[in-house]
């Protein structure tokens, strides 16, 4: 009977230049590879000294015949390819070897696969009551269900795998039959996009702030403009520094002030620092000049104002002139809907877009 062994080679680089070409220029490392199998692979193919062989980036599985072939011969004869490369194999144990995410089994006659997860794997996922969209939180469990499904697995085998899917979504916060769910959608997908309905799609990219942000994309449901969503409250943005230290009255954008005697507000915007906007509104007041609503409203009211700290706030920092006119109608038309506008600013037209948001 003839032995068929499994082989992984792990090509380590040991040159600095070659590290930086498989950083920097992968699809350049890509074509230099391939360029090594042509060469010096296929010829071991084309002679039966290796039966199959496969390469994931700088995994490499190989099947050959220990009758026909030594695996001391293949080491010496790969690490022979380029100077640069060397191949450290990892024979199969009893039977078995790992290969990126499976566990590749030989028996007498056949190959049976299984779902290989290291020691170190841990069952953290984004959470279910995180504030990221639904599809991010289940594209962990997509992934591990498709691919439970699409290998060839024995009963016992499949079972494991979903029982260990379930048990990492019951840790993760998921309720089972949302899984349960995912898989029967998974099992059924009947819809198929055809290459040209693919071609016609626009995609719109939004920031997922809450949940609320889908009455804004549903409107875009029956037409040809597919969404995706982007988060903020990523690791990375909560551990990495404020880029602006700058205080807040010494920057522009939309900003409210305070009556003091009814505690009503007044938003403005502004393209110069909060501080230069106060002193303009104040001036109005002084020399009786109802130019702004906020003067208006002090001035006819015979209303109190006080000190920039205690009466302006900054409502949201915008450095681009083009954003501050619609910001200021979204929180203009927050505090009318509210109530706590004061009647001298007019809140104009009704925007839905910012109504969706404002009343979910």
């Amino acid at each position: 009977m003839t032995l068929v062994l499994l082989c992984q080679f792990t090509a380590q680089h040991v040159s600095d230049v070659n590290t930086s070409i498989f950083r920097s220029l992968r699809l350049l490392a890509e074509l230099f590879l391939q360029h090594l199998e042509q060469i010096y692979i296929r010829p071991l193919i084309e002679t039966k000294h290796i039966l199959f062989y496969t390469r994931y980036i700088d995994d490499i599985l190989i099947i050959y015949d220990s009758e026909a072939t030594d695996d001391d011969y293949l080491t010496q004869y790969t690490n022979t390819i380029h100077n640069n490369l060397q191949f450290n194999p990892t024979l199969e144990s009893d039977g078995h070897i790992s290969f990126l995410d499976l566990t590749i089994t030989r028996r007498n006659t056949r190959i049976e696969i299984d779902i290989y997860r290291k020691p170190t794997t841990i069952d953290t996922t984004i959470h279910f009551t995180s504030t990221h969209p639904i599809e991010h939180k289940l594209a962990a469990y997509r992934y591990h269900i498709t691919r439970m499904l699409s290998l060839p697995l024995k009963t016992t085998q499949h079972k494991k795998e979903w029982e260990t899917i379930l048990h990492n979504a019951q840790q993760n916060g998921f309720p089972p039959t949302m899984i349960h769910k995912l898989r029967y959608q998974i099992e059924h997908k009947t819809k198929h996009i055809s290459p040209q309905d693919r071609k016609n799609k626009k995609w719109a990219t939004f920031t997922y702030i809450s949940p609320q942000i889908r009455k804004i994309t549903n409107l875009f449901r029956n037409t040809n403009i597919r969404i995706t969503y982007k988060c903020r409250n990523t690791i990375a943005n909560r551990i990495k520094p404020p880029r602006d230290h700058t205080p807040p009255h010494n920057q522009c954008g939309i900003y409210q002030l305070t009556c003091n005697t009814c505690n009503l507000l007044y938003v403005g915007q502004t393209s110069h620092s909060l501080s230069i906007r106060y002193k303009e509104h104040i001036r109005y007041i002084r020399s009786n000049n109802p130019q702004s609503a906020y003067a208006l409203h002090i001035l006819q009211n015979r209303h109190e104002y006080g000190p920039m700290d205690n009466t302006m706030t900054l409502l949201k920092h915008i450095n681009n002139q083009s954003l501050l006119l619609p910001y200021e109608q979204y929180h203009t038309q927050a505090l009318h809907h509210n109530r706590k506008l004061i009647p001298e600013q007019s809140p104009g037209d009704t925007n839905p877009l910012f109504q969706a948001v404002i009343n979910p």
